[in-house]
């Protein structure tokens, strides 16, 4: 099956979670949450937040991020966002069953993880001194559907 892969690592904000996974349901991509998460995906706000699309959202929990990792295909390409990079997120080719990795809402992916995957690492460039991120969830929809774009999985 043809599918982009969306991951949130330890997400804490159930709206952003909810909001994420309708995206995933919209596209065709399975949404991944690596424990910890800020909230149980039971949480009404979660649901709230896909309606009453979460229960057909394609959803895989993992315990941790190696528990993650060790599922990943060798040949799938896997890309962390951030504000640490200068590698903007459309100069890459994209392809089915990839990942995209966000971090959670409060502080983004460890910096040893970034460190030890430099070259997967992306941002969405911004205006110089705007802001200093982006929501999660508008971050999702602005690399997944290019990610769509490029593979026409959708």
């Amino acid at each position: 099956m043809s599918m982009l892969n969306v991951v949130l690592v330890n997400p804490e904000i159930p709206h952003n979670t909810g909001a994420a996974g309708r995206l995933c349901l919209a596209t065709g991509a399975r949404l991944h949450l690596i424990k910890p998460l800020g909230f149980s995906i039971d949480d009404r706000q979660v649901k709230r937040a896909g309606l009453d699309y979460w229960k057909d959202v394609d959803l895989c929990l993992w315990e941790n991020w190696e528990a993650f990792t060790d599922s990943v295909a060798a040949e799938a390409g896997v890309y962390l966002l951030t504000t640490k990079t200068d590698q903007a997120y459309w100069d890459v080719e994209f392809k089915d069953g990839d990942y995209i990795v966000f971090g959670p809402e409060t502080r983004g992916l460890p910096e040893s993880m970034l460190e030890s995957n430099a070259g997967q690492c992306l941002t969405i460039p911004m205006q110089a001194g705007s802001t200093r991120s982006l929501n999660l969830a508008t971050t999702v929809g602005i690399v997944l559907y290019e990610a769509v774009r490029q593979t026409g999985l959708s």
